[in-house]
């Protein structure tokens, strides 16, 4: 299995945006080929067990895998563009802080606890998702639109 990427090579503690159709999945990488991610509790590994934005799981669990076989044939990118929204952790302290989260169950919310707010809590001790606030974006503007228009 082929991964697709880009020409940046991770480094410890780096976010790795996965795209996947529809959504991207996010991790966090940890070295030596390993990412740690949050994924489907239903026991299926690699590019298969990602939780898509439209899951209705209310479960997840954290596995570290290997990069190449949770992205598949997906191409994936280091994105570490909220640091210059928060301030990074430590590279150390993230590595730790996943590391010790593999094995969880967590509650799993598509808004409110996905897999980019687990990747953004451990690299900034801030959960965020930029594609769910995309989601609610749009959703704000059609909702405007359509008022307008019944006006």
């Amino acid at each position: 299995m082929q991964t697709q990427r880009c020409w940046q090579n991770p480094k410890p503690g780096d976010q790795i945006e996965i795209f996947r159709s529809g959504y991207q999945h996010w991790a966090i990488y940890v070295g030596n080929g390993y990412v740690v991610h949050l994924t489907s509790a239903d026991g299926v590994t690699g590019s298969f067990s990602s939780i898509p934005l439209s899951a209705d799981t209310k479960k997840a669990v954290v596995k570290k895998e290997k990069l190449s076989e949770v992205a598949g044939k997906d191409k994936w990118e280091v994105n570490n563009e909220k640091d210059r929204k928060y301030k990074v952790k430590p590279v150390d302290e993230i590595i730790r802080a996943a590391n010790k989260c593999v094995g969880m169950e967590i509650d799993y919310n598509v808004v409110m606890m996905n897999c980019e707010h687990f990747a953004t809590a451990l690299r900034y001790g801030q959960p965020d998702s930029t594609q769910v606030c995309r989601i609610y974006s749009r959703f704000r503007s059609a909702v405007i639109l359509k008022f307008f228009l019944n006006s």
